[in-house]
């Protein structure tokens, strides 16, 4: 293997990061994204029950409300694996999250640790997922919009 990054896998070539450390930074961006992911998803259905415009690229009020979703649904997701760990399951995670930096990091180190450990860790996220989701969705339902609060149910 050349210098020059021109081995089997020269994308990896320059990268100072061990082998682990660039297998945990990739299940961290698949974490991220697949939040994100849900959170747009969720955004998505909860303007069109409420019969508002979809999010548009490049509109910061859109954008702050896609990352208030974001950050909601990634809390919600990990206090669900939270409530749902094994005993074992709890010590590696709380292990990964002491060395973090904030909250946010902190949550994502957890994540990654248990993505490592756990077998079923994307089936499950899928579930706690979807289940947040599912409830946020209510919780919108329960609280009408002002138009609703104005016009009452008939709309008229």
């Amino acid at each position: 293997m050349s210098a020059t990054g021109s081995g089997a896998f020269p994308h990896q070539h320059g990268d100072p990061r061990s082998l682990r450390e660039r297998i945990d930074a990739q299940i961290r961006d698949r974490i991220v994204e697949a939040t994100e992911m849900g959170a747009l998803d969720l955004l998505v259905e909860l303007r069109r029950r409420n019969q508002r415009a979809l999010p548009e690229d490049g509109n910061a009020r859109d954008h702050d409300e896609l990352r208030a979703l974001t950050e909601r649904l990634f809390a919600g997701i990990d206090e669900a694996f939270q409530a749902s760990l094994a005993e074992a399951d709890r010590q590696p995670c709380a292990e990964a999250r002491a060395a973090a930096s904030d909250t946010r990091e902190a949550i994502l180190a957890g994540q990654v640790a248990l993505a490592k450990r756990l077998p079923d860790y994307w089936q499950r996220f899928e579930a706690h997922r979807s289940d947040v989701a599912s409830r946020t969705l209510g919780e919108a339902e329960a609280r009408p919009s002002w138009l609703r609060r104005l016009f009452g149910p008939g709309g008229r």
